[in-house]
C-alpha cells in the first residue's frame, strides 16, 4: 500500500511542468567593426531577446555574459529592451559574468536584477576610451600628400594623417565626459544601494576580479549559472538555451579564437583585398580590447 502511494506520488511529481529559465549568451565585442566584422548590436539580438522572454513557463531569463565592451550606444540599446520586456513580462533577470565584464559589458550586465561572477571573472571598467593612431611623419618620410576636402569646419576632426589639433582633443574629452556621465547614472540607477565604495573609485575605469567585485557592490555574489538555478527553481529546472540559427558562413579563426570572431568567407566568393584589409585592422582592434583585461 505504501509502495503504491509513493509511486502515485512520485508519478504525479514528474508530471508537473518543469520551471524553465531561458538562457541568452552576450559574447563578444559590442558593435559593428567592419565590413567582414560585426559584434554584438540590437539589431542582432533582438529577436533572440524577445524569443528568451516569450518561452513558456518561464521563471527567469539568464544573461551569460562576456564582453570587454565596445559601442555605449549598442550597450545602451540592448540593455534598455531586456530592461522594458523584463518589466513588461514581469520577469526577473539575472546575469552570470564568465571571463570579463567590463565597460560596455558590465553595462549590459546591469540590465540584470541580479549579478553573479566567478571568483575569476574581470569586472567593472565603468569608463569611456577613445584610441587610435597618428600617421603624419610617416606620410612626410614617404612622401605622400594627403589631400582632403570638406564643408564645416570641424568635419576631419583627429584625422589620423594630420597633426594632432588641441581643440579636437578637448572636444572629444568633453563627449566622453558626457558619456561617462550617461554610463554612470545607469550603474547608480541599477545598482542603488547595493554600491559600497565612492564614486572616485568605482567611476575611475578601474576593473577588478569577482571577489572584489562582489565586495564593491558591483556584482551580488559568486556563483555558476547552473548552481545558481537549481538552488532557486529546483533540481528540474530546465535551461532553454536562446541560439540564433546555425551560421552559413565559415569562419577563418583569429585572435581568441572564438565562435564568433574571424574574418568571414562568403559562400559566393572571397571579399575584396580592400575588405580583408580592414577585416585584419578590425581583428587587431577587438584583440586589443579583450587584451587590455589580459586574455
Amino acid at each position: 500500500m505504501f509502495r503504491t502511494i509513493w509511486s502515485l506520488v512520485t508519478f504525479e511529481w514528474l508530471r508537473r511542468p518543469r520551471p524553465e529559465v531561458a538562457v541568452l549568451r552576450l559574447s563578444g565585442v559590442i558593435g559593428g567593426f567592419g565590413p567582414l566584422r560585426s559584434g554584438m548590436s540590437l539589431a542582432s539580438l533582438e529577436p533572440l531577446i524577445e524569443r528568451a522572454f516569450a518561452q513558456p513557463r518561464l521563471k527567469a531569463v539568464a544573461l551569460v555574459i562576456n564582453s570587454p565592451g565596445g559601442s555605449p550606444a549598442q550597450s545602451a540599446l540592448i540593455s534598455k529592451r531586456v530592461r522594458d520586456l523584463a518589466q513588461e513580462k514581469d520577469m526577473p533577470v539575472l546575469a552570470f559574468c564568465e571571463d570579463v565584464a567590463a565597460s560596455g559589458g558590465y553595462w549590459l550586465a546591469c540590465a540584470a536584477d541580479e549579478i553573479f561572477v566567478q571568483p575569476t571573472s574581470i569586472v567593472g571598467s565603468i569608463g569611456v576610451i577613445t584610441s587610435g593612431f597618428g600617421f603624419p611623419e610617416l606620410l612626410e618620410k614617404v612622401g605622400v600628400e594627403r589631400r582632403v576636402y570638406t564643408a564645416g569646419e570641424h568635419k576631419s576632426t583627429l584625422d589620423p594623417f594630420k597633426p594632432e589639433n588641441p581643440e579636437d582633443v578637448a572636444r572629444l574629452k568633453a563627449l566622453q565626459l558626457e558619456l561617462h556621465e550617461i554610463f554612470k547614472e545607469m550603474v547608480r540607477d541599477r545598482r542603488g544601494q547595493r554600491l559600497k565604495a565612492e564614486e572616485a573609485e568605482l567611476f575611475s575605469g578601474e576593473f577588478w576580479a569577482g571577489g572584489k567585485a562582489v565586495e564593491l557592490g558591483l556584482a551580488d555574489s559568486l556563483g555558476d549559472l547552473r548552481q545558481v538555478l537549481r538552488d532557486r527553481f529546483g533540481k528540474r529546472v530546465r535551461l532553454r538555451r536562446i541560439q540564433g540559427p546555425k551560421r552559413l558562413l565559415r569562419r577563418l579563426g583569429l585572435g581568441r579564437g572564438r565562435a564568433d570572431a574571424g574574418l568571414a568567407l562568403w559562400a559566393d566568393g572571397f571579399p575584396a583585398p580592400e575588405d580583408w584589409a580592414a577585416g585584419l585592422l578590425a581583428a587587431a582592434e577587438e584583440r586589443a580590447l579583450w587584451s587590455r583585461f589580459g586574455l
